[in-house]
């Protein structure tokens, strides 16, 4: 993969993080776009995983630089890493 390839794909996945983030109802870390990254990206592996699993179609997907990215499903699954670490650090204060 490019550099130019990986930078669109951080992008891409910091937006499908953030809007996840959004979804879930809970901020994960003060990391800001590197975070949302983080994010977009293990929700890309959840997503991709749960549609696998349910015999899901893969909706939206971006291919950069041969590697698909899916959209829908990296949001999806961003939504429900940020519910279920909202629901586990809670309760917990800095």
């Amino acid at each position: 993969m490019s550099f130019f390839g990986f930078f669109i794909l951080l992008l891409i996945a910091s937006i499908c993080g953030g809007i996840g983030q959004s979804i879930g109802g809970f901020k994960v870390g003060s990391g800001g776009c590197l975070m949302s990254a983080a994010v977009g990206f293990v929700g890309a592996i959840i997503g991709r995983w749960i549609a696998n699993e349910l015999e899901f179609p893969q909706l939206w997907t971006v291919s950069i630089d041969g590697e698909p990215f899916p959209i829908i499903w990296s949001i999806i699954g961003a939504a429900l890493l940020t519910a279920g670490l909202g629901l586990i650090f809670k309760g917990k204060k800095d």
